[in-house]
């Protein structure tokens, strides 16, 4: 199963906007949500790992062989 990261970033800006309050608990929350709502944003926008294939190379590095 793959994690839907759009749906977890629109649930914890809601999660944002009801701790409104001005008490220690809900500046701390809220610095944590901000934590997590940069990990979760940060972990869609990644790229995914590439594969990478390996370039064939010429034997004698691409030079003409020598006239006899």
């Amino acid at each position: 199963m793959k994690s839907d990261f759009a749906a977890a970033h629109l649930h914890l800006d809601r999660a944002c906007h009801y701790l409104r309050g001005d008490d220690e608990t809900s500046r701390a929350a809220l610095a944590a949500l901000d934590l997590v709502i940069e990990a979760v944003a940060a972990a869609q926008h990644a790229r995914p790992i590439a594969d990478v294939l390996p370039f064939p190379r010429p034997i004698n590095g691409g030079r003409p062989p020598l006239a006899s």
